[in-house]
């Protein structure tokens, strides 16, 4: 590890450092959700798939006119059985993905297809049961992060943005466009915005309205309903988080590959992390 010598006290010196970014309590919650969230998601629309049709409100059904999303399938007028899609009242033909999927021998007529269903097969008891068991998982884990995270300061360090961080987004976000990344000590702007609105905003609301869409924990805590308007309400707002963590994944897996795979990976698995720049003299010489 090569460090560049001055003879001015003041001046600032090149060297690469690794430090430690994360630690034990953050890289273990970390690697948890990241498998909880993978078997919620699979198993979640396995049950989806039991009724695929998503309303507003606290009651639904055939006398209702509240359904905002609805997956299924519809035989045109030739006879042909497409997969049909309707969003806010707008018609799409998803055949192939939603609706009606597989190889045109072997159709297979349900709103999300077999490989993103756990289990791949129609088979609903078991998707609760693995979706309740990691469900569970996941809320222990988000409340030991958070009292662990509140003791060890890494959420006023690390995730809540500061009033310098929320002035430096502009150019944060112009950066991540220009796929040119602060290897630094600490999270920028976007980052601490992004990853608060998925720890306090996403989770939470995760929790709360899988929380009421159970009849038990509605009967012991009723005013669960009425916070979100309704069951059905909470189904859906259920279902738009999970469509948000998604696309939240793809972006942070795609931006860990563009800054740096390896370097991510290993402060996310050793808590190591390598930052590089100027450094003070006295900073470099520790």
């Amino acid at each position: 590890m090569a460090t560049a010598i001055n003879d001015t006290p003041e001046m600032d010196v090149s060297r690469t450092l690794t430090i430690r970014r994360h630690g034990l309590a953050t890289r273990l919650t970390h690697w948890l959700w990241a498998l909880a969230l993978f078997f919620l998601l699979l198993s979640g629309l396995q049950i989806f798939n039991a009724h695929p049709t998503l309303y507003l409100g606290q009651q639904s059904g055939f006398a209702f006119d509240n359904s905002v999303l609805s997956i299924g399938a519809a035989r045109t007028e030739d006879g042909e059985v497409r997969g049909v899609t309707t969003l806010l009242g707008h018609r799409f033909d998803t055949t192939g993905t939603l609706g009606v999927s597989g190889p045109a021998d072997r159709r297979a007529y349900r709103a999300f297809p077999a490989w993103l269903t756990l289990p791949s097969y129609l088979d609903l008891a078991t998707g609760r049961v693995v979706h309740f068991f990691f469900a569970w998982l996941f809320a222990t884990v988000f409340l030991v992060w958070l009292v662990a995270s509140l003791i060890n300061g890494h959420l006023r360090r690390d995730i809540l943005p500061s009033g310098a961080d929320i002035r430096s987004l502009p150019q944060s976000f112009i950066n991540h466009l220009r796929f040119r990344f602060d290897h630094g000590r600490s999270y920028n702007g976007l980052q601490k915005l992004s990853y608060a609105a998925v720890l306090l905003i996403f989770f939470p609301l995760m929790i709360l309205t899988g929380l009421t869409m159970s009849p038990g924990m509605d009967a012991a805590w009723p005013w669960l309903v009425d916070l979100f308007a309704g069951r059905q309400t909470a189904r859906t707002i259920h279902f738009v988080i999970m469509i948000l963590l998604v696309i939240f994944f793809v972006v942070h897996i795609f931006m860990v590959i563009a800054a740096g795979p390896i370097n991510e990976l290993r402060s996310m698995i050793t808590g190591r992390y390598r930052i590089g720049g100027e450094l003070p003299r006295k900073e470099a010489g520790q």
